[in-house]
């Protein structure tokens, strides 16, 4: 594999891959070469690149992970895509759906495997909730609610609140409240949204109401400006699921159901939520995938659809969109 950038989440990233047995990281790339070499130093990456073009050149690699501010995913992945690598980008997958779209496009076209780093798809106790619901086991989904607050303050040169970079809760962090509704309901019918915006233009704190024809709601939040309990609940016509702090990569969750003891649900795979993001990646591409059916890109492209939408209602708009 080859990382893509040398940021926290990148060092991050490289670390848990380093201890999975069957992954190799060999090269890393950053516009910067004296970052690269330290990143190459500090992880015992034996390729340094001064340059985004470089590591995709490299033939030697299987896949490269884009950890850039999401303003540049467009630009990496797209290069990575175009010069035959498979792709692992970072959340959310771009700044707006055209972007996304194009990356989609491209990717389908070259035949070549592309997936957003939602960990949160990966996990066994999401995917262990989402098929007690498809089974029924809380009737049909009436209503979903979830947060993801940081307290910050940060400050105006923050990347969390600069437009150049995507800045705002909504696409940082609210993407991870999104992404969560939509696994269980799929595409909103409607989207609502309110909030404050900082002086630079980005929003800040934030609420969405999202409908369904079908009856059903979620009303999620996201802050740059609040500590948010980060929960999540996910209620039924015959009983509701509780997920505690950190819903978005949990350990565990409650079942509760009418006339039972509540029941504590947990599913164990050995693996940290980066690792889990590889695993999926390492075992779509043994098996000849170009999508990976746990982070579908159509899934990717719907969350992108409701943010975007969501962005309109509140008035945020970025650098170049007009």
């Amino acid at each position: 594999m080859g990382i893509l950038a040398t940021g926290g989440i990148a060092a991050s990233f490289t670390a848990d891959l380093l201890e999975m047995a069957d992954a190799q990281v060999i090269a890393v790339g950053s516009r910067r070469p004296e970052s690269a070499k330290r990143f190459a130093e500090r992880f015992g990456i034996p390729r340094a690149y001064g340059g985004w073009e470089e590591l995709a050149a490299d033939d030697d690699i299987d896949v490269i992970y884009v950890a850039t501010p999401h303003s540049a995913h467009r630009a990496t992945a797209g290069l990575c895509l175009e010069a035959g690598r498979a792709v692992l980008c970072e959340k959310p997958f771009t700044l707006n759906v055209r972007e996304a779209e194009e990356l989609v496009d491209l990717a389908r076209a070259r035949g070549r495997f592309l997936m957003e780093a939602m960990w949160t798809y990966c996990d066994p106790v999401v995917r262990r909730m989402a098929e007690l619901i498809h089974d029924g086991a809380i009737g049909e989904v009436r209503a979903v609610h979830a947060d993801f607050g940081l307290p910050g303050p940060y400050p105006p040169d923050h990347r969390l609140r600069d437009p150049a970079l995507g800045g705002g809760a909504l696409l940082d962090l609210g993407v991870y409240p999104v992404s969560f509704a939509q696994l269980l309901l799929g595409e909103p019918d409607e989207v609502r949204a309110v909030g404050q915006l900082s002086p630079e233009g980005v929003d800040v704190n934030t609420g969405l109401a999202l409908g369904w024809d079908s009856g059903a709601v979620a009303l999620l939040s996201c802050s740059i400006t609040a500590d948010t309990p980060m929960t999540a609940a996910v209620t039924g016509t015959a009983g509701r699921i509780e997920f505690p702090r950190g819903f978005f990569h949990p350990e565990r969750f409650v079942l509760h159901r009418p006339g039972r003891d509540p029941e504590e649900v947990t599913a164990v795979d050995g693996l940290r939520s980066y690792q889990r993001e590889a695993a999926e990646v390492m075992r779509a591409l043994r098996a000849g995938e170009t999508e990976s059916p746990l982070v579908p890109l159509d899934g990717t492209l719907a969350v992108m659809r409701t943010l975007d939408a969501a962005r309109k209602r509140l008035g945020v708009r970025y650098p170049g969109e007009g």
